[in-house]
């Protein structure tokens, strides 16, 4: 029997006009299913297949007001963003994700075109490592709350934060620093540099890097999503040595220069406390690194993160509360 085509929803419509099971049967629809999935959206459970490796599952949250705005952010772009923070997570596992399931609460008054809109960002971000959305649920709030849980496989033992060790070599995969930068324009009231307002609305993680890094035998591994140094902190506490920094690793691109320029603001600052880019900062054997990535420092015996062999002075990150 064929299946009934879904409507399209009237431009003007609302989360309470569409109505909760409207609004789901238009979602489900936006996500493809890979051959992994047994039982997708519309049970009680998805059901997925592992073939082989370890399962890694890792949830985060997107809190409007908090994460994002929506005079800042489109819709499409706060879906990739939201896929974007949780697929990284298990890339810096050395993994793969393959499945996520999202909880959506958001005010009856939000326009259903705009969850729509999201949602297409959202499986726009998992097709770029074949992941499906098998799931997820729906509930009124007074604003919009994204919850992602993402499920993931190594092939081979997951990359820890826990295995750096004295000698080791610290790297880094993707661009860092750009969604500060970007978010320090907005924050002023403006639009440009265009180049970082773009990767503060639309990140862009290394998500081949991550198995890569695990293959090349990277000790230790961590997504940058609160800043370069915080992170590079929990790294070092979880495997109890100190991590030193280099400032001169770090060729700072014109955008950046010219955003500290107009703030007058250090450049290197965004790079080194700012979140949001999602690259990797994994530790290697001396010699192993892979073609691409930037040694930014060393691994020595002791504890914290150091830079250029000091303190690092001020926060080195985002934090929560």
């Amino acid at each position: 029997m064929p299946e009934t085509p879904v409507q399209p929803v009237p431009p003007d419509a609302t989360l309470a006009d569409v109505g909760e099971f409207g609004l789901v049967s238009r979602l489900v629809a936006l996500f493809d299913q890979g051959e992994h999935v047994l039982v997708g959206p519309g049970d009680d459970a998805a059901v997925l297949r592992v073939r082989q490796g370890h399962v890694v599952v890792s949830t985060d949250l997107l809190v409007e007001g908090r994460h994002f705005r929506r005079d800042w952010v489109d819709a499409v772009d706060v879906g990739r963003r939201a896929a974007a923070q949780n697929l990284s997570d298990v890339n810096a596992m050395g993994g793969r994700a393959h499945s996520l399931t999202v909880g959506l609460a958001a005010p009856a008054d939000l326009p259903a075109a705009w969850v729509l809109e999201m949602a297409r960002g959202f499986a726009e971000e998992c097709a770029a490592v074949g992941a499906s959305v098998v799931g997820g649920d729906l509930t009124r709030a007074d604003e919009v709350v994204v919850s992602v849980t993402v499920i993931g496989a190594c092939t081979q033992a997951p990359v820890l934060r826990s295995g750096a060790e004295p000698g080791d070599v610290v790297a880094l995969r993707g661009r860092q620093g750009w969604a500060a930068a970007g978010l320090a324009v907005l924050a002023r009231g403006f639009r440009s540099p265009r180049v970082l307002v773009e990767a503060y609305r639309r990140p862009e993680p290394p998500y081949d890097a991550g198995p890569e890094a695990a293959a090349a035998g990277a000790t230790a591994m961590i997504d940058v999503s609160d800043g370069l140094v915080a992170d590079a902190g929990h790294v070092a506490a979880a495997s109890g040595v100190r991590i030193d920094l280099r400032r001169g690793a770090f060729d700072v691109p014109e955008p950046l220069v010219a955003v500290g320029s107009a703030l007058g603001a250090d450049p290197l600052g965004f790079i080194l406390t700012g979140g949001e880019d999602h690259p990797l900062l994994a530790t290697f054997p001396a010699g192993s690194v892979p073609p691409g990535w930037l040694v930014v420092g060393e691994v020595h015996e002791g504890e914290g993160v150091t830079v250029d062999g000091a303190p690092h002075e001020g926060a080195g990150g985002w934090t929560h509360f």
